[in-house]
This record gives structure tokens, sequence and C-alpha cells, in this order.
């Protein structure tokens, strides 16, 4: 469809797919499709027995031992027990990370103070240090405290991350202008008052974000938990899930409905949470 033409103003043509638009659409639905893949061959595992899965070649439609894979799969663990664990450290761990992170964050962009700027400096430099150093004085430090076999023993570590705070600090102070904390403060609110009505409500987009972030960390954690945890009963989701395997003896179908019923809350908490996840990552990014 084109637009009549006048003396001032030229036909104007339809916006048309040349080849390069065709081709970017194209690379990103193959993008799309390998993304997807797994999960939907995980799901399809799900539902197939161990020798339908290892055939040549592999099954790509849903089979018909879903029931028989599930049976072994809660025979095999306190599944139910250990995906209650997951989301109990999952909730706590988001939870006291939003609420310490947010605060810090606060402190850091809006409070002057002597020792500022070395102190956040510290704080980033934690992030360069490779976790697997921290494993030994980690489990000889809980188990001082007599926290093996504890949930508190993961919870209470988490309360707090380097990059959370990171990211709080700044989409503060590049988000919430300083001039609404000091009419604030003139107004007579108190500093925990400003930060409960004022930063809270102005950062839910870095709050969804770090939230679903520090979650989905924290549910796919497997070196903690298999650091801490000495019975099945305690045992995480991924944990149990690696309990099932062996070297020669591993019922994948089981395997396989073990992790699809783990993998299906992260993926309805990423559809629910999906655009918060993005203003959280792009808000913030250019001050200005």
């Amino acid at each position: 469809m084109t637009t009549a033409p006048t003396p001032d103003r030229p036909a104007r043509r339809a916006p048309s797919l040349d080849g390069k638009r065709i081709g970017a659409y194209l690379l990103i639905a193959l993008g799309a499709l390998l993304t997807i893949a797994p999960f939907y061959f995980m799901f399809v595992f799900a539902t197939h027995t161990r020798s339908d899965i290892f055939q040549l070649p592999p099954p790509t439609w849903f089979g018909n031992n879903l029931d028989e894979n599930y049976r072994n799969l809660v025979e095999r663990v306190p599944f139910w027990r250990n995906l209650w664990n997951s989301l109990y450290l999952a909730v706590l761990t988001t939870g006291f990370t939003l609420f310490f992170c947010t605060l810090a964050g606060y402190a850091f962009a809006m409070f002057s103070f002597k020792g500022r700027e070395v102190l956040f400096g510290l704080l980033l430099a934690t992030m360069l240090i490779p976790g697997t150093l921290n494993i030994v004085p980690y489990a000889l430090i809980m188990q001082a405290l007599g926290w093996i076999d504890q949930p508190r023993a993961l919870w209470v570590p988490g309360m707090a991350s380097a990059f959370g705070i990171f990211l709080m600090r700044q989409y503060i102070g590049s988000s919430i202008p300083r001039e609404l904390v000091e009419a604030a403060r003139i107004d007579g609110a108190t500093e925990f008052g400003i930060f409960r009505r004022v930063i809270v409500p102005l950062t839910g987009p870095a709050m969804a974000t770090l939230g679903l972030v520090t979650f989905v960390q924290s549910w796919n954690g497997f070196l903690g938990p298999l650091i801490i945890f000495r019975t099945a009963e305690t045992y995480t989701a991924p944990l149990a899930l690696r309990s099932m395997q062996g070297i020669a003896n591993t019922d994948w179908g089981a395997l396989m409905c073990g992790v699809a019923l783990t993998v299906v809350p992260l993926l309805i908490l990423f559809a629910l949470a999906s655009r918060q996840l993005i203003e959280g990552l792009t808000a913030g990014a250019t001050k200005g």
C-alpha cells in the first residue's frame, strides 16, 4: 500500500523485507530452536524408558512410560521432600538478599561517609575470587558451628552478595534523584522510612532482576548442598537427582522425569518475571 503523492510529499512505499532482515529473522529463529530443543527433549525423554532414550535415532515425541518413571523416581529418593528443601532455601536466600542488598545499595548510593569508595572497591574485589577457593574454609566453619546437615548453613551465608549490592547501588544511584531523598528528610522521614517508602517502591525492576537471578542460583545450587547435607531427607532436588546416577545402573527415564519436574517452577517463574528482568537489566544502564 502506498501513500498518494502530493507536490510537497512524494509517494511513500510500504516497507518490504529485504535479504538482510530475512536472514536476521532466520538466525533468531534458529537460535530460539537451539535454546528450546534441550527442554523439549528433556520432557520427551521423561516419558520413555532407558532403552528408548538410547536408541538411534532417539525418540522425538512423547511416550507412554511417564507413570512408571514417576513411580521409580519417588521410590528411589524422597523427591517431593527434596523439592521442598530447594524451595525453602531459595525463598529464604532470595528474601534476605533482596533486603540486605537493597539496603546496602541505598547506603552506598545516597550516603557520603569516610572510606566509602575503598569499601565498595573491596566489595567488588571479592567478586574476583573463585568460589572454589572458599570450599575448605566454608566447610570448616560450618563444621565448627555445628551446622552440617542444617539448611541454615546455606541461607545464612547467602543473605547478601557482592553482585547484588553492586547492582542495587548502580540502579539507585542512576535512577533515583538525590533530591527526592533530601525532600523526604526535610519532611521528617527517618532513614529506614525513606528506604521503605521511597527506595523500595522505585527499585522494583532491579529487585525483580536480583530476585530472579538469586532464586535460580539457589534453586540450581549443587556444590554447597553437596558439602553440607549428608542424609537423603535433607538433600535439595539437584543433589537428590545426582544421587540417582550410578556408574552402570541409572534409570534415565526416572531421572529425566525428576529433572523435568524440577525445571517446571523455573520456567513458570521466568515466564512471569521476564519483563521485569529485561527492565532491570536495561534501566539505569545510562545516566541522564
